[in-house]
């Protein structure tokens, strides 16, 4: 019988201290509060003495809510109508009604006024013969205030008040693993929210056209596909920080890589669209290349920060100021120069006739050098590009600037731009070539050479330089 108790009693005793230790447990209070033991408290107190509640982030989770609300109401929907070649249709698509038809692209916009300017990317609305704005159902004409190549920004303007005007943030304050939303119109689905955080920044992917390309593209994984093109890349606060541009893929939509140009940059360049009708691009005199471990070690450079000037502009910025070939630029004012992409966009925010000083080393020894920037005539004033206009020659016509006459390595020319059908491409040329000589005539104003050209019948001789550099000497029979 004792033996039977006592098999009882001792399982009996064991549940009710049981039950007690678990009452005990489960009546403390749960989280950093809670003792395990006395190891686990002194780590504990040791972890949270060195953080604060918001670095330890306990709880991740981000509302994009607020963020949303900020931008979304200030991004539009663009539609551009432009027409189609004919030369692709023969005559039997005209004869059962299936000749050329307008073409309907589009993409997004952010207002960046409440009178009705808006900003977006140039390859929006290239080539666009009429251009539509939509906003919150609302569809208004827009008329194209001006366009850079060079950074692929356009700006636009529709005749409205009051418009919801987007926050400005700033992308040089932006840091990488920050997160960002991208606001667009991807696949015609308007108000589209996506996330991601900053995966790089002063990125060059060279999908930049222009004479002077200015890449320097914040990253993102924040997934951006067609129609997105011009829309807002916002931080948390509905900021915008950048205008969303490319992507990166061999399918045509999202594989995780999105480029957008930082807002800094674009917000000047549509400032001075707005302003000037061209972009006042300040030219430092010289040309960079990245600094890589191989010209660090020919040029027995320990560092890999900075760019090597690779030649210097005659009579340019930076010849008066002194720098020469091989010397490397670290440091523009008070941006520090990593690579190509930050010099670039150091410079960038510049205008003609700003003094800024320019840190470099020249064989190891440190220098510093005050440069003056100039303009694309190689003076400090504001230019304004005149082109001569002709529907018969299918192009504008313009004078080379100084830039272009000590790359190509010529006294003047007259240079072919925005080509569309008519004599010049028939004639073989595209968009880029310069002519120096009509007939063996200097060809140096483009009013001249563009009447003469449009007059001209009989046997035409032409010479001047390709885009690549490399002369050429043609002869047509025109009438």
């Amino acid at each position: 019988m004792k033996t039977l108790i006592k098999s009882i009693a001792i399982p009996f005793v064991a549940g009710l201290s049981g039950a007690a230790l678990w009452t005990s447990i489960d009546s403390e209070p749960t989280g950093s509060e809670f003792p395990l033991n006395d190891a686990y408290s002194v780590a504990h107190n040791q972890f949270t003495s060195q953080y604060t509640p918001s670095e330890m982030r306990v709880d991740p989770t981000i509302s994009f809510v607020e963020a949303s609300q900020n931008s979304t109401e200030s991004v539009v929907f663009i539609k551009n109508f432009s027409g189609t070649d004919p030369s692709r249709y023969s005559m039997f698509d005209f004869f059962f009604g299936t000749g050329p038809q307008q073409q309907v692209s589009t993409g997004s916009g952010v207002i960046m006024s409440k009178d009705g300017y808006i900003i977006t990317n140039n390859h929006v609305i290239e080539r666009a013969e009429t251009i539509e704005v939509v906003h919150q159902k609302r569809t208004y004409p827009a008329k194209l205030v001006g366009t850079d190549k060079n950074t692929d920004i356009a700006v636009l303007k529709i005749e409205a008040v009051n418009l919801p005007e987007i926050k400005r943030g700033s992308s040089r304050n932006l840091k990488i693993g920050e997160w960002v939303l991208a606001v667009g119109n991807p696949f015609n689905l308007t108000s589209t929210v996506t996330a991601g955080i900053v995966s790089a920044k002063e990125r060059q992917i060279n999908i930049l056209g222009g004479e002077f390309p200015l890449e320097s593209f914040i990253q993102t994984d924040a997934p951006i596909n067609p129609g997105n093109s011009g829309g807002a890349l916002v931080n948390v606060n509905g900021e915008l920080v950048g205008i969303n541009t490319a992507i990166l893929s061999r399918t045509g939509t999202y594989t995780g890589y999105g480029f957008a140009v930082p807002v800094d940059i674009a917000v000047k360049i549509a400032n001075d669209l707005i302003k000037f009708g061209e972009v006042q691009k300040a030219i430092p005199g010289m040309d960079v290349v990245e600094l890589t471990p191989e010209l660090a070690e020919e040029m027995k450079i320990k560092s890999l920060d900075g760019v090597i000037i690779t030649h210097v502009v005659n009579e340019g910025a930076a010849e008066s100021a002194g720098l020469m070939k091989n010397d490397v630029v670290t440091k523009v004012a008070d941006w520090k120069i990593i690579g190509k992409g930050s010099f670039e966009e150091a410079i960038s925010y510049y205008y003609p006739g700003d003094k800024i000083n320019i840190e470099y080393t020249r064989g190891g020894s440190p220098q510093v050098a005050e440069l003056t920037l100039q303009n694309l005539e190689g003076t400090t004033g504001v230019i304004k590009r005149e082109f001569y206009s002709s529907g018969l020659l299918g192009a504008k016509l313009e004078a080379v600037n100084t830039i272009e006459k000590d790359r190509l390595k010529i006294p003047y020319g007259v240079k072919i731009t925005s080509l569309t059908r008519g004599y010049l491409r028939d004639l073989g040329f595209r968009d880029g070539y310069v002519i120096t000589h009509i007939n063996q005539i200097p060809a140096k104003d483009p009013d001249v050479a563009g009447k003469y050209l449009e007059n001209y019948s009989g046997r035409l001789r032409l010479e001047g330089v390709a885009p690549n550099g490399q002369p050429f000497l043609q002869s047509f029979n025109v009438r």
